[in-house]
């Protein structure tokens, strides 16, 4: 008996084992015809796995993961404005959140959203990840179009092996994410026309949903899926085939749809609408960047019409330029031969869907002007189907006379071009994102730098800081620490460190960080300590950083040759500029333009001949330095003999004594709005903000301004819906230190305003501090009620009376929680003909209000009014409630107007 009840054990387990077995077999069947494309992923992973810490964290990463989380606050409340205020740029709310709300989900579920550190090495994965799926699918896609392996490898090798891509997959998150999304899409095109059935099309809808959820720029899919399906309507032979093309064309139209309208909340209150304004936005980004190209400095974003041309083709592969040509011409060649023949070739057909995705693109970018900067990262996902063209161009080469040969020569070609590539990642490595190809002059040393934006995210400066936390002189008893006097961008770029390297760079010496922009005849005075390099071009040089505070102490007790928002004083070959007191962002954001007239013209630099004067930009987070509320500068000046000098800064700082005036007069001729962290008074049709005892890091976070005209009609038509205009302005720009107290200015918009929200916050989003209040005539009309002496119609939390044809509501005292609850209002008419028509079944009107901007709350008392309507009231019923909890209290009681 024990025998018998062992064996089905011992069966089962022999039946499971080899089950196991089967399911490895069958896999290893599967994967055995691809085991180059398997072999070059697995390699391409353990790389990038190898170097996942040696790429820094872009501006473009914490933004995204911002907007993310503005996304799902949205999601939570429903608050639209609570969402557009808590996004980092207002053209954010266009980027959907696809790809980006499961990370952030991820980070909370496993409680690592608070380390800064391992935020950013989970997201340079994911990014790494998603871009070899991208590479996989080139692999599937071209193996379906070619039939060939080999030239499935050559596309997928193609894709992953562009030097600038293979960087940016490990820190961009929007470009990295498109392109890779972009090349899934054009396989599920393919595979959805090959199929040609409901499902497959459902499908791409979902793919295509995603690519413009990621960014508007994938409507170049969104439109040729329908065109190509429309060309299939009118060569179907009959209607079953044409009722197929219309079945499956609804169903991408519908999956497409529901896909981008589901995963972008800003688009749900109104589709149409906004769907126009983020394609108007972000086809023309307002975002401005000056950049240098082709030798000459661009300062805003009109650049040439060459200009991507040109980033294109400089930093791509060029044997991937040649085949990539080749293919295009060959397919457009085949096609103009045989039109009817290219339409119903598969092949074929899908090679001219590759020239639309690449030339349509660039030829909408050119004829429309749109903004473009930083290269061409906007336009990465043309790599896409670029690369799926040069193998079109491959099998065209391969395929003439003595095709053995042809095909052995073209195929060792590409692989020369395959290792030429490597090694030139592998020279410039961790800084891949610098590529340039030899159609530009890479040999003579900061050629490039002087010619072109090279590093403009900055990703060597990460770099700089691990070389610095393990080379240079420590920090001296005294001196400050790396996060006590840094720019923002040094100190961001620490956070992808290890905690070990923080701690050293925490002892090191004071330094600076330089980024290199165009050579200038002129250089900082400073000890170079180390440059990181790439062509023989510098990307970052690290500076020993002098100690001004024998600056401040050599001229503090000196009468200043200029004054102003900055002392100025001459001392040893230099300016020295002395404020207190004075706030870091001084220090960090502040640029200052010299322009030096010398004594003798002729000695100006060859390239001024014909100007008075040498210009020369300093940047104060080089330049300066904080410490102990002051800021000070060493600005050196030419070596020759100067006879005068302008300063120029590159904010309108208002200068002490402007700052005085206007805030004496504030306070003497100005009305009083509200007292708090700051006194705020309205004065000369602007606020001020005064504050007598003042800390200038208290400055630092910007201040935010929502306006509620007293007629909506006044606002510009976008701000309408929302009932306010939102403002933001900088301390360092609109105010001023005097005397230890501080004062800024901000100018009202010319319509009459109701009310103002107004306040700061902290660096974690949370008020620093936050007030509210009415302008005139509401402000009158509150004041009045809160000391009405008038016997009220109704007694309750708040004291409800009459007036002026309002009924205005008080309560003293009363607190901020008081008026959080929204005000209902139901009016019953004497003739129920008065109602709206979609009221009168009802029988009453619905008025209900918030407290704010209908209500003040001033000096441990509120008030709120509400204008009854112009038809005779018989009654009123009135109170508070709180949704899902009920009426917190009630009146009613009879108007007889």
């Amino acid at each position: 008996m024990g025998d018998i009840t062992r064996q089905p054990a011992t069966q089962s387990a022999n039946s499971s084992a080899s089950g196991r077995e089967r399911a490895c077999g069958a896999a290893a069947r599967t994967l055995a015809p691809h085991w180059g494309a398997v072999l070059a992923l697995a390699l391409f992973l353990v790389a990038g796995l190898a170097v996942l810490d040696r790429y820094g964290i872009t501006g473009d990463e914490n933004l995204q993961r911002q907007a993310v989380e503005a996304n799902l606050g949205y999601l939570a409340s429903g608050d639209i404005r609570a969402f557009t205020s808590a996004l980092p740029a207002d053209v954010d709310k266009f980027y959907g959140m696809a790809f980006e709300a499961p990370l952030l989900l991820a980070e909370r579920a496993f409680g690592v959203d608070d380390n800064p550190r391992v935020i950013h090495l989970i997201r340079h994965l994911h990014k790494r990840l998603l871009f070899l799926v991208g590479g996989l699918f080139a692999y599937l896609l071209a193996r379906r179009v070619f039939g060939s392996r080999l030239l499935a490898v050559g596309a997928m090798l193609l894709f992953l092996l562009h030097p600038r891509l293979y960087a940016h997959s490990f820190f961009n998150p929007k470009d990295i994410s498109f392109l890779a999304m972009f090349m899934i899409a054009l396989f599920l095109t393919h595979r959805a026309f090959k199929r040609d059935n409901v499902p497959a099309f459902v499908l791409l809808g979902l793919g295509v949903g995603l690519l413009v959820n990621l960014r508007i720029m994938g409507v170049v899919l969104l439109a040729a899926v329908p065109a190509l399906r429309a060309l299939d309507f009118a060569l179907a032979p009959g209607w079953a085939e044409r009722k197929r093309v219309l079945l499956t064309t609804v169903g991408f139209a519908l999956a497409s749809a529901l896909t981008i309208y589901a995963l972008l909340p800003y688009l749900w209150a109104d589709p149409v609408l906004r769907a126009v304004e983020a394609w108007t936005t972000l086809t023309n980004h307002p975002v401005i960047v000056p950049e240098l190209f082709r030798g000459k400095v661009y300062p805003n974003i009109d650049f040439p019409i060459e200009y991507l041309p040109v980033w294109f083709s400089i930093t791509s592969p060029p044997f991937a330029l040649l085949l990539g040509a080749v293919g295009g011409a060959a397919i457009l060649v085949a096609a103009a031969r045989a039109p009817r023949k290219a339409l119903r070739s598969d092949r074929l057909r899908f090679g001219l869907l590759a020239v639309g995705c690449f030339a349509t693109p660039v030829a909408g970018a050119l004829l429309l002007d749109s903004n473009m900067y930083n290269g061409w990262r906007q336009m990465y996902f043309l790599w896409a189907p670029f690369s799926l063209l040069a193998m079109f161009g491959m099998r065209f080469l391969a395929s003439g006379p003595r095709r053995l040969r042809t095909k052995a020569l073209n195929y060792g070609a590409a692989g020369a071009g395959f290792a030429g590539v490597i090694i030139s990642m592998g020279l410039i490595h961790p800084n891949q994102q610098v590529y340039f190809n030899f159609l530009v002059d890479r040999v003579t040393p900061e050629r490039l730098r002087s010619q072109f934006v090279v590093d403009y995210y900055g990703h060597s400066r990460r770099q700089a800081l691990e070389w610095r936390s393990i080379n240079g002189p420590a920090r001296q008893p005294g001196q400050s620490a790396i996060d006590g006097n840094y720019p923002a961008d040094i100190l961001f770029q620490t956070l992808a460190l290890p905690e070990s390297a923080r701690e050293r760079l925490a002892n090191a010496a004071p330094f600076d960080v330089v980024p290199s922009g165009p050579r200038t005849s002129w250089f900082r005075s400073a000890r170079e300590l180390h440059r990181m390099e790439a062509y023989g071009n510098a990307l970052m040089i690290i500076e020993s950083r002098d100690d001004l505070r024998e600056v401040y102490e050599a001229v503090r007790r000196r009468e200043p040759v200029r004054d102003g928002a900055f002392d100025v004083h001459r001392i040893d070959g230099a300016l020295a500029l002395v404020m207190e007191p004075c706030a870091p962002a001084f220090v960090e954001r502040v640029s200052v333009a010299l322009r030096a007239f010398p004594v003798d013209p002729g000695d100006l630099p060859a390239w001024r001949e014909g100007k008075t004067f040498e210009p020369r930009y300093f940047d104060m987070s080089r330049y300066g330095a904080y410490f102990d509320g002051k800021c000070a500068a060493s600005l050196p000046l030419p070596a020759y003999p100067i006879a005068d000098f302008e300063l120029r800064w590159s904010l309108e700082l208002l200068d002490e004594a402007e700052a005085r005036g206007k805030a004496r007069r504030a306070r003497e001729e100005g009305r009083l709005l509200t007292q708090g962290f700051y006194d705020i008074y309205l004065a000369d049709g602007e606020l001020a903000y005064l504050k007598d005892s003042c800390d200038p890091a208290e400055t630092e976070q910007p201040f935010h301004l929502n306006v509620y005209p007293e007629r909506v009609s006044d606002l510009p038509e976008e701000q309408q819906e929302q009932g306010y205009e939102r403002f933001h302005f900088e301390f360092l720009s609109n105010g001023a230190f005097a005397d230890g107290a501080c004062a800024a200015f901000f100018p009202l918009p010319g319509y009459p305003a109701a009310a103002i929200q107004t306040g700061q916050r902290d660096g974690e989003g949370g008020d620093l501090w936050f007030a509210e209040f009415l302008i005139d005539p509401a402000r009158r009309w509150a004041e009045s009620a809160a000391g009405a002496s008038v016997e009220p119609v109704a007694r309750s939390v708040f004291d409800v009376h009459t007036a002026d044809g309002a009924l205005v509501y008080v309560k003293e005292p009363c607190e901020a929680a008081d008026t959080e609850a929204r005000f209902f209002l139901h009016i019953t008419p004497e003739r129920v003909g008065d109602l709206p028509e979609e009221r009168r079944a009802r029988g009453f009107d619905n008025l209900d209000f918030e407290f704010f901007p209908n209500g003040a709350l001033f000096e441990g008392r509120c008030a709120a009014r509400a204008a009854l309507p112009e038809y005779a009231v018989a009654s009123v019923r009135t109170g508070q409630y709180v949704s899902g909890v009920g009426e917190i209290w009630s009146a009613e009681f009879a108007v007889g107007r």
